[in-house]
């Protein structure tokens, strides 16, 4: 392949030459392709293209939609739904998984979709993207929810899309991660980072630690021995980052490096996690470990929880492999009771005024 020249098609020609249906699964990425183009230029846009602002409705998890969730998911289900390429659609912005009209055949593949994640950031012109996972469905009969409901293990494909100063395209077929730069010249995807790589160390991670008060005993733990730099266990400095949206996260990750973490916390006792497994958490889980990294919820591999929901909700912990397994350590000895005592600044005595005695 000729860096800078090898296109989306030709690379999943090249890639799943010789794979059953390999045609088939290469018809759907590049529909998902011409998707993300669509929603690349209605970002772009924003405000020009009236595409900002809240709608005056909520998604089924409850959470207020904003107009280019809706638009997003329209692209991606007008994209796919008639090439006799899958058998259903499920998607964040849907309560139940999509139907095939009439009339549009039904092909071996489930496509499950965050249409646009990160979506709050598109008011103040973050970056955001699109996430999706192909899974394989092969009975004759029209999919019912169960059939959706497939470790990340099975997963056939899996990418995201990123809507920055570029547009880039982050896929897996199975055959490592590798990332293609939308060029609006001639309107194509083009191989710009083959083979891309996660450094199995790192010294960044990113967690939101506004809900410190929530965090379980192991990551209190973790962060506090980052944020101790030099002087701490961990003998070197280490930067955080937190940007608000998963998709700008994972690919800072991929391209240099670090560990995100949006672990099990206390904050609200009646959702185990707060990100979707099935079209988040495992899509992302395909691309890091295909990259060289890991991905976990602190006690389990992610790629192998077996999904109860089609909206389920986990604790995701991924990036720099030595950097999950120690997280995924302090888990485990926790757990066991054999973790170090945890004392957290944010509960000592403390002032703002320091008391001097005088003789």
């Amino acid at each position: 392949m000729h860096l800078g020249r090898t296109t989306l098609s030709k690379f999943l020609i090249q890639q799943l030459a010789g794979a059953g249906d390999q045609g088939k699964l290469a018809a759907l990425l590049v529909d998902v392709a011409a998707a993300v183009k669509a929603i690349s230029a209605m970002t772009a846009k924003g405000a020009l293209g009236g595409f900002l602002g809240a709608i005056d409705q909520t998604n089924v998890q409850g959470e207020q939609q904003k107009k280019l969730d809706v638009l997003a998911n329209d692209a991606m289900v007008t994209a796919t739904e008639w090439g006799g390429l899958v058998a259903g659609l499920a998607s964040e912005e849907l309560d139940e998984p999509y139907v095939i009209p009439e009339g549009f055949a039904r092909g071996p593949y489930l496509l499950v979709f965050d249409p646009l994640d990160g979506s709050s950031n598109t008011d103040v012109n973050v970056s955001v993207g699109t996430i999706f996972s192909v899974l394989k469905h092969d009975r004759d009969e029209a999919p019912a929810t169960i059939d959706y409901l497939q470790p990340g293990a099975s997963q056939v494909a899996a990418g995201y899309a990123i809507y920055g100063p570029a547009t880039m395209l982050v896929l897996s077929v199975g055959q490592g991660t590798h990332g293609f730069t939308l060029d609006r010249e001639i309107g194509n995807f083009i191989l710009t980072h083959p083979n891309l790589a996660i450094p199995e160390d790192s010294s960044e991670f990113a967690i939101n630690t506004s809900n410190a008060r929530f965090w379980e005993p192991p990551v209190h733990r973790y962060v506090t021995e980052c944020q101790a730099g030099k002087a701490g266990e961990r003998g070197r400095d280490f930067n955080m980052r937190w940007i608000a949206s998963m998709v700008a996260e994972v690919h800072r990750i991929l391209m240099r490096g670090g560990v995100f973490m949006y672990p099990k916390d206390t904050k609200d006792p009646a959702k185990p996690g707060r990100l979707r497994l099935m079209y988040e958490a495992n899509p992302i889980a395909m691309l890091i470990e295909q990259a060289g990294g890991a991905a976990s919820t602190g006690r389990h591999r992610l790629l192998d929880l077996a999904p109860e929901q089609l909206h389920q909700r986990v604790p995701v912990i991924l990036g720099s492999k030595n950097e999950v397994q120690r997280i995924v350590r302090y888990h485990a000895e926790y757990a066991r009771g054999e973790d170090k005592p945890f004392v957290s600044p944010l509960f000592n005595e403390r002032s703002l005024f320091r008391t001097q005695e005088f003789l």
